[in-house]
């Protein structure tokens, strides 16, 4: 399984690395929203994370490019992994085409309950 992180904060990008690692899940970083959709562009993922605040292009706008693709890449599973505690945050991201919201500090147990989740939803959940 190889998952893509989008993320701009280095040490939330080697957390999550370290738990992934755990399972053998290969993790991909991308730095910002621009460079995660450059690097789908030019790879299959079967999963992607993705935070909401980063300089430049938002998580949010991230997720709509991701969606609007017209291609099986606009499938892929999408967790949003964010510190933002809004009220209204989680249906905001499954309206704008996120599939699950985990919240920072991301727990080991909450992160693969969501990849497994989503796994088990899409078959063997592998995007071409």
């Amino acid at each position: 399984m190889n998952v893509l992180f989008i993320e701009d904060d280095r040490m939330n990008r080697r957390v999550v690395r370290d738990m992934l690692d755990v399972a053998g899940v290969a993790m991909t970083e991308a730095e910002s929203a621009e460079d995660g959709l450059e690097l789908i562009e030019e790879h299959a993922f079967d999963m992607i994370l993705v935070d909401l605040r980063m300089p430049g292009m938002d998580g949010l706008t991230a997720i709509g490019h991701i969606r609007g693709r017209h291609d099986a890449k606009a499938q892929s599973p999408i967790i949003v992994v964010t510190a933002d505690t809004a009220g209204d945050l989680r249906d905001r991201c499954l309206a704008a085409g996120a599939d699950d919201v985990l919240f920072k500090p991301v727990a080991m147990d909450a992160l693969f309950d969501a990849i497994g989740r989503l796994m088990a939803r899409g078959g063997d959940g592998l995007i071409g």
